[in-house]
């Protein structure tokens, strides 16, 4: 779906959701809006993409409750899949694997393992085997149809991309990274508008409170 037929949805249903989820699939939806906007600047539309991404699945937690991305992603996920009653998850994968997520998991450049390698925190032979290792997870992982251990790898390796671009560690249309730019686009162009499309199914069930809740003068 797009942002459009996602809106129309949401404002049919928005009046009997809680508030928490409203406010999640608002902001997931106008940062989804402004991503299908930029179909010319890959760049953007990732930054874009995961600002909607991140606005569906962040939670309000304390600073002793913070998790780390890689534990809120799974724990978001495992959610998600059992919301999704009809396997959309898993097909997205399936249709995908032969793309963007197939080339994600080969491509060196968004794993941590070799920017750790470059700044000698560990040595070639170490991070080549963490690599072989990721790569192996996920593959069984899709032989198991683990839909949670699948895309928490892939998701794993955006964040890399990710931490790139709003760091400045990248520069704008940088042709050095147009490959992860353009494969993690397309991963999260598929995945994003399912995200919002399952939560808006989901009014039972408990997404937490929304980061940063609307707070009146």
């Amino acid at each position: 779906m797009h942002h459009l037929q996602l809106k129309t949805q949401h404002r049919l249903i928005r009046d009997s959701m809680p508030e928490g989820l409203n406010l999640r699939l608002h902001r997931a939806l106008s940062w989804l809006n402004r991503a299908e906007q930029c179909s010319d600047d890959f760049d953007a539309q990732f930054i874009f993409l995961w600002i909607a991404f991140n606005a569906a699945y962040a939670s309000e937690f304390s600073q002793s409750e913070r998790l780390d991305e890689q534990r809120a992603f799974r724990a978001f996920l495992d959610k998600l899949v059992l919301q999704d009653k009809q396997g959309q998850l898993e097909k997205l994968i399936w249709d995908e694997f032969s793309g963007s997520i197939r080339l994600l998991l080969d491509n060196r450049y968004v794993t941590p393992e070799f920017w750790a390698f470059h700044r000698n925190e560990i040595s070639e032979d170490e991070w080549q085997k963490r690599f072989a290792k990721s790569k192996a997870v996920a593959t069984q992982a899709l032989g198991r149809r683990d839909t949670v251990s699948v895309l928490s790898v892939v998701l794993g390796r955006a964040y890399v991309l990710r931490n790139q671009l709003i760091h400045g560690g990248a520069t704008w249309n940088s042709a050095v990274n147009r490959e992860q730019v353009r494969d993690c686009c397309a991963l999260m162009r598929s995945l994003v508008p399912l995200v919002i499309e399952l939560m808006m199914g989901s009014g039972d069930t408990l997404w937490g409170d929304a980061c940063y809740p609307v707070v009146q003068a």
